[in-house]
């Protein structure tokens, strides 16, 4: 069965591009990579192109409107989480002045991803490892830390696979 591209590290990610990132995380989780990717342009719409501001002041009318958008998964909670992680976004931005500088406050991988995942909304194990590794931040090198996460991830891995072709990996020792 044929599937997307897989996603790509951004070297020099805007808050929008957090954003995104982080929402196709959310949204990717538990279903088909590909079904995710080949309706990624209407997220950029339902999300307004991913504006952290926007997104973050949300209310039931625009949830309601995100519901309705053609190529949206319909699932509230993940919808719900998308506005709650935008609020939460905003307000790392007003504590430390960008996502790179509170990422910058932690010492390493493990203390970094606990709190991403007590943050943030539907970011757990693999999804901050995405997040970081989309946002060309240093994560775990793949292999071993992979076995630690139930299930095959051939998805991840080709992309993983892609960045290191590039020399894009982030990955550490």
């Amino acid at each position: 069965m044929p599937h997307a591209t897989p996603p790509e590290v951004i070297p020099n990610p805007t808050l929008a591009d957090v954003f995104e990132v982080m929402t196709r995380a959310v949204f990717q989780a538990g279903v088909s990579w590909a079904q995710i990717a080949n309706q990624w342009e209407a997220y950029g719409r339902a999300f307004d192109a991913f504006d952290v501001e926007r997104v973050a002041a949300f209310g039931d009318a625009d949830v309601e409107r995100v519901l309705a958008e053609p190529g949206i998964l319909r699932m509230r909670r993940k919808i719900a989480a998308t506005i709650r992680n935008a609020q939460a976004l905003g307000e790392v931005v007003r504590e430390f002045g960008d996502f790179q500088a509170y990422l910058a406050t932690f010492p390493d991988y493990t203390s970094r991803a606990k709190d991403l995942k007590k943050r943030f909304a539907f970011m757990g194990d693999m999804n901050v490892w995405y997040l970081l590794f989309r946002l060309h931040e240093p994560v775990p090198r793949f292999e071993p830390w992979v076995t630690t996460i139930p299930g095959e991830h051939p998805r991840m891995r080709e992309m993983v696979e892609l960045a290191r072709s590039k020399g894009l990996s982030s990955e550490v020792d």
